[in-house]
Formats: structure tokens, C-alpha cells, sequence
């Protein structure tokens, strides 16, 4: 067992194991499913011994939160996947206590006020009468004081409209991120986790960004400004507009956007993995697409644009790419 243990094995192997691990665990996996693992850990005696670590972590895992394993299996293209799978893959590698503080970083807000799941939107009403939208794969705190309304954004993405506060004076309305702070100055706007950016669209009045490692950076974006910040500093604002909150009523909308970023919005409300063939990443898409059934989006973009759509796995591997 400690011979095994001190093995060394390719991080590509154990990533491999992985993502065969969480599909076996996603609930959705079929005959075939479980027959592609087989022969995959069967074709080579380190792919056996990453499986075996998987095996004798099975129990651990089988406790993994929904909202940890979901950005894994549906963000397939991007930093905050991989870094995710980079934290399982080193779970199967190291000792049972590596699973504790990885649950205890509260990377993934687990234990967040109000959570919304993969696919999952939801409204709310704060204390002070304001609205608040959470889009898919979202965490967040509700801090409420005598000194201010402050919502801790962990991940994903929410929406406001700030109400009047009932309090006199009235509190500071702050929304923070892991890079900094959003104040609002009466306002209806936006605010994304995206990655090492917090992203910003203001639909009406104004907000000031704070960065949270830039004294003196702060930035102030009127209506129909948007813009994104880390911990360090504020990108210049370019323009927005109602668009920007079209997932609030279930769609995305797109103006001659690249099909690789489209699908990548999608991907976020969708269970499984969903990629974009290199070839047609670059094709310029324009319409409104139901977030609610993306694969109606999917089959629209197909029969629109020079696309092919192809599903695997009982569509749990899906990639658009050149129509040949």
C-alpha cells in the first residue's frame, strides 16, 4: 500500500482518472459509460493504479457537493475547470486529510447563504426591498447590517436593482468578489466571478469599483458602461445594454458574437461537457437562444450556421465543429 502510495504517476494519467471518476458519480452514467472506463483503465498498468487510488477514495467523493463537481463538468474549457480537476487529480493522489482542507478553502462557496445548481436561476427579495437574479452555478452571502448591505459574491453571476433603504441614514449598498468590491450609487446592474476577474455591467445609475490590492484604482461606470477588475486594477469600460441581462429571462443573446464564446455561455447552464472545435470557434453568431433547453440552442445553431453538432455518451460529450 505505501509502495503505491509513493509511486509517482503523469498528471495527465490521474487527470484521466478524474474525469472518468466523475462520470461514473454523475448519476447519468450508462453500460456504455462504464464499459469505456473499463477498458481505458484496462489498457495500461498506470491507468490500473490511478483507478485503485479512485477506488479507495470512492467514499470520500461519493460526499463531494453538487455545486464542487458541477463547474468541473461543465466549464470544459476553461482556467477555473482545470484547476479544479488539477484539485481532485491531487485528491487522488494524496492522503484522505487532503479532501478536508480543500472542503474547508470554500473555493466553490459550498456553504454560501443561497446557491443556484448548473441550469438553475433564481430570484430574490432582499431586506431592503431590492431584486436580486442569481444565473447558473452561483454562491453568495446576504450580510445585511447597521453599517451596510453587503452580498459576498463567491462564484457565478447575480443581477440587482437596488430599492431605496428603509434605514436612515441610508446604508452603503457593496457587493464583493474575491477581487475587490462593487458599490452601488442607485442602480440596476450586474456583477460576475469570472475566473481572476470580476466583470461589471451597469443597465442603469452608476457603480464604483474598488479593486482590493489598488489604492487608487478605483473606477466609477455610468449606465450602459461595463467593465472588468482584478485584485490590482480596472480595465478601462467599453458598452453594454439590455443584452447583458438577458439570461435574467432565460436567454442569451448574441450580436455577432464568436461561436467559441457562445458556447461557452451555454456551457455554464449545461450538464456535461460541451466544446468547441478550434475550426469554427472564430464563426460570428447573432441571435437569442433559450438557456433553459440548450439543446434547442444547439439544434439552432445547426440549422443556421455551417455547423455540425455531435453528441457522445448519451450527449454528456458534446462538440460543434465544421459540418463534414
Amino acid at each position: 500500500m505505501r509502495a503505491e502510495a509513493e509511486a509517482p504517476l503523469p498528471a495527465s494519467v490521474i487527470e484521466e482518472a478524474v474525469d472518468w471518476l466523475l462520470v461514473l458519480h454523475s448519476g447519468r452514467a450508462t453500460d456504455a459509460d462504464r464499459a469505456a472506463c473499463a477498458r481505458w483503465r484496462d489498457g495500461h498498468p498506470e491507468r490500473q493504479q490511478a483507478w485503485r487510488r479512485a477506488e479507495r477514495l470512492r467514499g470520500l467523493l461519493s460526499a463531494v457537493p453538487a455545486d464542487l463537481a458541477r463547474p468541473v463538468l461543465g466549464r470544459p474549457a476553461d482556467a477555473r475547470r482545470r484547476a479544479a480537476v488539477k484539485r481532485l487529480a491531487a485528491l487522488l493522489a494524496a492522503a484522505p486529510g487532503a479532501w478536508l482542507a480543500w472542503r474547508l478553502s470554500g473555493d466553490a462557496g459550498w456553504r454560501a447563504d443561497v446557491r443556484t445548481a448548473t441550469g438553475e436561476r433564481r430570484s430574490l427579495t432582499l431586506p431592503d426591498g431590492s431584486r436580486l437574479d442569481l444565473n447558473t452555478a452561483t454562491s453568495m452571502d446576504i450580510a445585511f447590517g447597521p453599517e451596510e448591505r453587503l452580498l459576498r459574491l463567491h462564484t457565478g453571476e447575480i443581477a440587482i436593482d437596488t430599492g431605496a433603504d428603509p434605514w436612515t441614514p441610508a446604508r452603503p449598498f457593496r457587493v464583493a468578489t474575491p477581487q475587490g468590491q462593487v458599490e452601488a450609487l442607485g442602480t440596476r446592474f450586474s456583477v460576475r466571478v469570472d475566473g481572476t476577474h470580476t466583470r461589471v455591467a451597469v443597465l442603469q445609475g452608476a457603480v464604483r469599483l474598488e479593486p482590493a490590492d489598488g489604492p487608487g484604482t478605483a473606477r466609477v461606470l455610468q449606465a450602459g458602461q461595463q467593465a472588468a477588475f482584478d485584485a490590482v486594477q480596472a480595465e478601462a469600460p467599453t458598452t453594454t445594454d439590455e443584452r447583458a441581462l438577458a439570461w435574467v429571462h432565460g436567454m442569451l443573446a448574441a450580436d455577432a458574437m464568436p461561436l467559441a464564446d457562445l458556447l461557452a455561455e451555454l456551457a455554464r447552464h449545461r450538464r456535461g461537457l460541451l466544446r468547441c472545435d478550434p475550426e469554427v470557434a472564430g464563426l460570428r453568431v447573432s441571435g437569442a437562444f433559450p438557456l433553459d433547453d440548450t439543446a434547442r440552442s444547439l439544434a439552432m445553431l445547426e440549422a443556421t450556421y455551417p455547423v455540425r453538432v455531435r453528441s457522445t455518451a448519451g450527449g454528456y460529450w458534446t462538440v460543434v465543429g465544421p459540418p463534414r
